[in-house]
């Protein structure tokens, strides 16, 4: 709930994990010489789960991530992108993105680059 002035209620509803998706870049994009990835998290609560991206097995801090949003369910949603140059994208074995929250397990969705149809 947000009332005048900016303050937010949050209703605590425990710790629901988020589902993750993860979007390959388009073939168009790949032509141009970029790739861009995508994690969507969605239905997670509360707001402090945090998105990371593992390249190879190794942990990159060159992603950008949205602010949450809040639905009507009273759960998060929130993204976080990854560019990656086109040529290290058709190397890398695999790319994963992570969900983690302080004191719980994580929430992982890894994409396998060369079973991609892309």
């Amino acid at each position: 709930w947000t009332f005048g002035g900016g303050t937010k209620l949050i209703v605590d509803s425990g710790v629901v994990r988020p589902t993750l998706t993860v979007l390959p870049p388009s073939p168009e994009e790949l032509q141009q010489g970029s790739a861009t990835l995508v994690c969507l998290a969605s239905g997670g609560s509360p707001s402090q789960w945090k998105l990371s991206w593992k390249v190879g097995g190794s942990s990159t801090t060159s992603a950008s991530h949205s602010l949450e949003v809040l639905g009507s369910d009273g759960r998060f949603s929130w993204s976080s992108t990854l560019n990656l140059p086109a040529d290290q994208w058709k190397k890398v074995d695999s790319v994963t993105c992570e969900a983690s929250l302080s004191g719980q397990s994580s929430v992982t969705q890894t994409l396998d680059p060369h079973s991609c149809s892309v």
